[in-house]
């Protein structure tokens, strides 16, 4: 893989699929049993807005390593080429920074890591 082509907004879009399999996963096992549940219950986790509430539970309850909060100050600051439709810049650049962790740890092959921060995510600590 050549690592030039990997910036934050690759990140993110790698880690956005990443991070909404591991919710889709999560849910599964709460037995809800209707696809249109389902969505309804993921966007909880995946809308921009979910995730800014999300990465700020994570800090609040100090899950994140040093090294993750340095990343995830970096990611917010990338400056996106579009402007987001449904949410503010803030919002969105908390999410694209959530996302691009995501995929960072992915591509990394921290899986454990991934599943200890959906454990913090689903309050299953």
């Amino acid at each position: 893989m050549n690592k030039s082509y990997i910036n934050i907004a690759n990140l993110a879009y790698l880690g956005d699929s990443v991070y909404e399999l591991e919710v889709r996963k999560r849910l599964l096992t709460k037995e809800i049993s209707k696809v249109n549940d389902l969505k309804n219950e993921s966007l909880k986790y995946v809308s921009a807005v979910s995730q800014h509430r999300i990465i700020n539970l994570l800090k609040d309850k100090n899950i994140f390593t040093d090294e993750e909060l340095e990343f995830i100050k970096s990611a917010r600051n990338y400056k996106p080429n579009s402007k987001p439709r449904y949410t503010d810049i803030k919002t969105y650049k908390m999410a694209t920074a959530l996302e691009a962790l995501f995929g960072k740890l992915y591509l990394s092959g921290k899986f454990d890591r991934i599943d200890e921060l959906m454990k913090g995510i689903f309050g299953e600590y």
